[in-house]
């Protein structure tokens, strides 16, 4: 299974199966249904990366498809309408439901190749930029220059030229996310979707739903693994799985396809699965907590990320970067440390690691003043910070009424989030999923400042 999936729906086979042999000629998969009922169930057996659909069927037309699609949660892919006798409300119906584009009938094999290829950048695109928005330009290569990143970055390129899954460990912001996406920009994967997920955030009836996915009626939701397929899926703090999920996962290792929930037909899939933890999953296993047949086959190549601490000569770089990245991707002020601030920091022990570094960098760029980052600036920051890393928020009191104890720990935390989004507001909704009206009125009742992060 290798390619971009195409489903071809039209109801002249004299079409399809010219559309099929083309699109196959050029390294496409292609799969084909004769009508909407033959479509409904060509997307049960396999997620398309692209859908050509005929506006005018017998059974179903594609109007009804593309709304029915639209309506259960987006469309699942770029949708290229193809029509012999189309009208203008017609198309103007299929672009406000999202279909990329039209061709029309007879087809033109250039035209048609040349709008699958617009529409698989397109999604591309789409996806890099949702990617830059959450994760704020993510790190191209793991930074540092010491013999310990070099001999990391090494073994990251070995294990990318091959398909096996992946065991990262390591402590909480050591660096595992970014090992993890490096790995797979270094695959011959790098052209497919990158997927993340993180197990702590979903509930455990959840769990199996968001990984595999869920069929109910004609509604199918597609879960990580078909959202991944043909490139990788990254599953976080894979130790919190429960034992169900996890006997789940190993299936799909051992088979390659699975079965989505409330479904009965195996899904085909092809990808690479890189897990992080920052357990011993070894104890995890004695203590019956974790599969031994899963922990066998995730560590088959493990990879450790070894703490900040222990590479400390990588400080002085690591401040440089997050400093030029914030500056340029976050807009705020150009400031420097010192040498006996850098000297400062190389000496600290970092229990965050580089999550602690980049938050602090952040912190100084946002509430400090001046081009210079004194010794006492850093001190002051360092002594704001929680063992994690993270800022420290003061312990609500549990002698007080339950409004003020309440408004105390949305105070502590809304602010703490703010920080970490780099005082956008819009940013911090989409964080803590409020609607961004409500969270300006939340923020001044609070007394904060968001221009400032501060109160």
């Amino acid at each position: 299974m290798t390619g971009r999936h195409i489903l071809v729906v039209d109801d002249e086979p004299d079409i399809r199966s010219l559309v099929q042999e083309i699109l196959q000629d050029e390294g496409y998969s292609v799969a084909t249904a004769e009508g909407g009922e033959a479509a409904r169930k060509a997307r049960r057996v396999r997620r398309p990366d692209l859908i050509l659909l005929d506006i005018w069927m017998e059974d179903v037309d594609g109007i009804t498809l593309l709304r029915e699609w639209s309506e259960n949660g987006g469309l699942p892919c770029p949708v290229v309408m193809i029509s012999g006798h189309g009208t203008v409300e017609t198309a103007v119906e299929a672009t406000r439901l999202g279909a990329y584009d039209f061709i029309e009938k007879p087809i033109s094999l250039a035209k048609l190749l040349l709008t699958v290829e617009r529409a698989f950048e397109s999604e591309r695109l789409q996806r890099e930029n949702v990617d830059l928005r959450e994760h704020a330009q993510p790190i191209i290569e793991p930074q540092g220059k010491s013999p310990v990143m070099a001999q990391l970055r090494e073994q990251a390129q070995k294990l990318a030229q091959h398909n096996s899954w992946v065991l990262i460990s390591g402590e909480a912001g050591a660096g595992k996310g970014t090992f993890s996406r490096y790995i797979h920009d270094q695959s011959t994967r790098r052209e497919g979707p990158f997927v993340e997920i993180a197990v702590g955030s979903m509930s455990a009836e959840n769990s199996a739903a968001e990984l595999f996915g869920a069929e109910d009626g004609e509604t199918v939701n597609y879960g990580r693994l078909e959202q991944a397929n043909g490139g990788t899926l990254c599953i976080g703090d894979i130790a919190d799985m429960d034992l169900q999920t996890q006997a789940r996962l190993l299936s799909v290792f051992q088979t390659h396809s699975f079965t989505r929930l409330g479904g009965s037909e195996d899904v085909e899939v092809d990808l690479r699965v890189i897990a992080t933890t920052q357990r011993n999953l070894e104890d995890e296993v004695a203590a019956g907590r974790f599969r031994d047949d899963l922990f066998y086959h995730l560590n088959v190549v493990p990879l450790h990320i070894p703490p900040l601490r222990d590479h400390a000569d990588d400080v002085h770089e690591l401040l440089d970067y997050y400093i030029d990245n914030m500056v340029t991707h976050e807009r705020l002020s150009y400031r420097h440390f010192t040498v006996a601030a850098q000297n400062r920091l190389r000496n600290y022990g970092w229990p965050g690691n580089i999550r602690e570094l980049k938050n602090l960098v952040q912190r100084l760029l946002i509430l400090g003043s001046g081009e210079e980052i004194e010794v006492a600036e850093v001190e002051q920051a360092i002594s704001t910070q929680s063992v994690s890393g993270e800022p420290t928020a003061q312990i609500v009191p549990y002698d007080l009424p339950l409004r003020e104890a309440r408004e105390k720990f949305e105070h502590d935390y809304l602010l703490h989030q703010l920080m970490e989004v780099g005082g956008s507001v819009g940013k911090l909704a989409k964080r803590v999923g409020m609607e961004r009206t409500h969270l300006y009125r939340k923020l001044r009742a609070l007394g904060i400042d968001h221009k400032k992060g501060i109160e």
